[in-house]
């Protein structure tokens, strides 16, 4: 099994491409199942998960071109489409979920294995089933899989409010509404870019939708969608996660393509940490202002507030910090696997239910360290860049998942890092 080893020291100068939005790619591409015509996304991510969402829709019956070394996916539908999508693929990513809605839409029935993924908690699916469910489908589990069926064959229109603005579930409502009779509003639905991006997409294919980016959508469902062109939206977990480089290791580090509006709160942390960020027309530019950052605390929230998934990367910043930080995470229950691995570092933290205690101490050091799932991953590659020492961070198939080329990105602004095959 690869491991990653990082050799800490020294700031980190220059420019690091950020790659088009993994969540957002992973929503896309079963957007194709909704047109018999192609749907081909530019600015795909080169992750692994996006090879297993391609085998997913190709076990569908979809046909999947990957070109330009990955960058584009070009898509189809136009045959047969089968409404199972099967346990051995499924239970690698938990975005597999999102078949669920586009092929009820499509068939007006599906067999789906529900996912697998980080373990970071239990991300319930009955989000999912009750917003599906609200159009009309009605949903079973049976020996681990949901059997849903639409009576008639073809959803309706109806009015559903969240319970919580579930990422996923506004996703798959979306879809799944886009082809159904009649009009349908989400009511505390997520605000995310990554739901923006899919509203782009499907409106480009031929769907009316309003309020995306709201915590109101309303859309009027329409009798078929036709092809489309769209370039997947920037990552701004990858972003985020990059501009923590320069804070931890001091440097200057222009993030090419980042736009302050998609980590506008990230942002607001780390300018009272001590960070100075500035957009221009290449992206966004970081540097520490200090030697030291400042201790802040933390809250993650959902779309517009701070992201879960940059709360471990945060977290490996303030390890150093002068004072003392409050990670309170109020996403997903399990986040704080990190927390024992960053100890080892000679970080000083306190984990108490959701909430982490992070005392600033003067220096880590390098370790051997165990990745738990994907963000915590890259949170021990940032830790170790600044730590004394080497630091070896194992079971990083997790990293693939998230991370095009981590190594030649850091590698390319003075990190010294690399791959190490197990």
């Amino acid at each position: 099994m690869d491991s990653i080893l990082v050799r800490g020291g020294g700031p980190l100068n220059g420019d690091i491409e950020i790659a088009g939005a993994k969540n957002a790619c992973l929503t896309l591409m079963p957007a194709t199942l909704l047109s018999e015509e192609p749907l081909t996304l530019t600015n795909a991510p080169r992750l692994s998960d996006i090879k297993t969402m391609t085998a997913l829709l190709t076990s569908l019956g979809a046909e999947v071109s990957s070109l330009q070394e990955g960058k584009v996916q070009a898509m189809s539908s136009h045959g047969d489409i089968s409404p199972l999508a099967d346990y051995e693929i499924v239970r690698k990513m938990r975005a597999s979920n999102l078949v669920l809605g586009p092929l009820l839409a499509r068939l007006g029935h599906a067999v789906v294995s529900l996912p697998g993924g980080c373990a970071i908690g239990a991300r319930p699916m009955d989000l999912h089933t009750t917003a599906l469910e609200a159009l009309g489908a009605e949903i079973e589990l049976k020996d681990g899989y949901l059997h849903a069926k639409v009576k008639g064959g073809r959803l309706k229109g109806a009015v559903h409010k969240m319970r919580f603005p579930s990422v996923g579930a506004t996703e798959n409502f979306l879809m799944a509404a886009s082809l159904a009779k009649g009009t349908s509003v989400l009511e505390n639905a997520a605000r995310e870019p990554e739901i923006i991006d899919l509203a782009d997409c499907l409106r480009a294919m031929g769907a009316q939708i309003e309020g995306d980016g709201t915590s109101r959508i309303e859309i009027q469902g329409v009798d078929r969608l036709h092809g489309a062109t769209h370039p997947v939206v920037t990552d701004r977990i990858e972003l985020g996660t990059f501009m923590l480089a320069p804070a931890i290791c001091g440097g200057e580090v222009t993030c090419l393509g980042g736009k302050l509006r998609l980590v506008e709160s990230f942002v607001e942390k780390l300018n009272l940490a001590g960070i100075d960020v500035q957009e221009n027309a290449r992206g966004l530019t970081v540097k520490r202002t200090g030697d030291r950052v400042k201790a802040v605390d933390v809250v993650t929230e959902p779309f517009p507030g701070f992201p879960t998934d940059l709360q471990a990367q945060m977290m490996a910043l303030l390890c150093t910090a002068e004072g003392t930080s409050e990670l309170e995470e109020t996403i997903f229950e399990n986040r704080f696997m990190h927390a024992p691995e960053l100890i080892r570092m000679g970080a000083n933290i306190e984990v108490h239910g959701g909430k982490a205690i992070v005392r600033g101490v003067d220096k880590l050091k390098g370790a051997q360290v165990m990745a738990t799932d994907l963000r915590a991953s890259v949170s021990m590659i940032l830790a170790g860049l600044a730590a004394e020492g080497e630091t070896v961070v194992s079971r990083i198939y997790h990293l693939d998942r998230g991370y095009e080329f981590v190594e030649r990105k850091l590698s390319g602004i003075g990190a010294h890092i690399e791959r190490i095959q197990g």
